[in-house]
């Protein structure tokens, strides 16, 4: 894959994730257990998401595609769990 074309993709996946955060909700009704399970999801997520702008920053563009789609992979986890609600948008979602 060239330089230009992975660059393209690593913003992409970046933007997908980063709106993906700002749509999702934790789902109301959870018990205590299920509300520490989704915290961690959403931790997981924004540490990655986190960890992906510093490798994105440092071009390191294999490290930040990685860690943008296992923040991804965190929220669709949540949605698909039920901890959290993707709105039914299957655009950004693996929905249940």
């Amino acid at each position: 894959m060239a330089n230009e074309e992975l660059a393209e993709r690593v913003k992409r996946y970046r933007k997908l994730t980063e709106q993906a955060l700002k749509k999702v909700s934790v789902k109301g009704g959870l018990s205590g257990k299920e509300q520490r399970i989704v915290n961690d999801f959403l931790d997981m997520a924004h540490n990655y998401l986190s960890d992906g702008k510093h490798f994105e920053g440092e071009g390191k563009l294999e490290l930040a595609l990685a860690a943008y789609s296992y923040a991804h992979a965190w929220l669709d986890a949540g949605v698909r769990a039920g901890f959290l609600d993707g709105k039914q948008d299957d655009r950004l979602f693996a929905l249940p």
